[in-house]
This record gives structure tokens, C-alpha cells and sequence, in this order.
């Protein structure tokens, strides 16, 4: 997941297009960069901090609901499994153990309703941008958003080569 050379295209261009954009509405890629830099400095993950939202020099994420640890555990465990997968459209349900499975199911339920949103601090500029933690959740299928994935658990490297990505 983290591996950007091993996304296949589509992956790239949703990420890099994503990525792009956001990057062009906060000023530039080093405005986004900066952005993605605060949130890796708040410790022990930026999706548990008290105040929903997190602030650069020129841009704010924020979101509607704290994400508390054991949920984060569990997405953690979900990512780190998967994070040089070049499988990117694992379904996170799929689980020998229907103990785990359960608890995946609670942690979807948990955290499909988040919205994230990025918005410029530049009031000229003020273009926001939304998504959420999973890209698809069906009954039997849950697929993690790659944006969710790139903001909050990928290395800036990884959006560095995302922004320069030619499709």
C-alpha cells in the first residue's frame, strides 16, 4: 500500500490527480508536504489527536470524530500486513479468524462515517477537499480508501513520487 511503484496505474493516477489538485489549491506541493509533515509529528498517530484537526503554516485537515486506539490497532495491523501489497483491492475482510473478522467489521462501523477535509488556510485560495477512510464498504467487502492510506500512514516519499507521477 505504501510502495507506490507497485500501485497499479489506476491506483497512481487516482493518488497523483488527488494529490495534485489539493497540492495546487494550498499553493504548491510544499504546502501540502508541510501539511502531511504536522500530522506525522503528532505522536502516537495523527487520527487520535483530541482536537480533530491538525494545522500547518497554509493548510488544516480536520475531521468529525476522534479515532481512539484499539481502532487504530486494528487499521494498523490491516495496513502493516498489507504495505508493499501490490494487491490493491484486498478486501480487509477477508480473514481466516472470525474473532479478527469481528473486530474489523467493528472497526469499519466505527470509522466509515469520517470525513476528512483539507482546506487552505489562504482565503484567496479557499478550495476544499473531502474523503473518507474507506473507498468501498459492502456487506462481504471493504476496501481502504488509498488516499486515507497516503495522508496518514505512507512516507512523505511516497507523496513526493505521487506528484511526480506521469500517467
Amino acid at each position: 500500500m505504501c510502495n507506490f511503484n507497485k500501485q497499479n496505474e489506476e491506483t497512481k493516477a487516482l493518488i497523483h490527480l488527488f494529490m495534485t489538485k489539493c497540492a495546487d489549491a494550498l499553493g504548491g506541493s510544499n504546502f501540502l508536504l508541510g501539511l502531511i509533515e504536522a500530522m506525522k509529528d503528532k505522536k502516537p498517530n495523527a487520527l487520535m489527536h483530541n482536537g480533530c484537526k491538525i494545522e500547518s503554516k497554509e493548510a488544516r485537515i480536520s475531521w468529525n470524530k476522534i479515532v481512539f486506539k484499539d481502532k487504530l490497532d486494528i487499521l494498523e495491523e490491516i495496513i502493516r500486513s498489507h504495505r508493499s501489497s501490490e494487491n490493491h483491492d484486498f478486501n480487509i475482510l477477508e480473514n481466516d479468524s472470525e474473532k479478527k473478522k469481528k473486530k474489523i467489521l467493528n472497526m469499519v462501523k466505527t470509522l466509515a462515517p469520517i470525513e476528512f477535509t483539507i482546506t487552505p488556510l489562504n482565503a484567496e485560495t479557499a478550495e476544499e477537499f473531502n474523503f473518507k477512510v474507506f473507498e468501498i464498504v459492502k456487506d462481504d467487502y471493504v476496501k481502504i480508501n488509498p488516499i486515507f492510506v497516503a495522508m496518514f500512514f505512507c512516507s512523505v516519499d511516497f507523496t513526493k513520487k505521487a506528484l511526480k507521477h506521469n500517467s
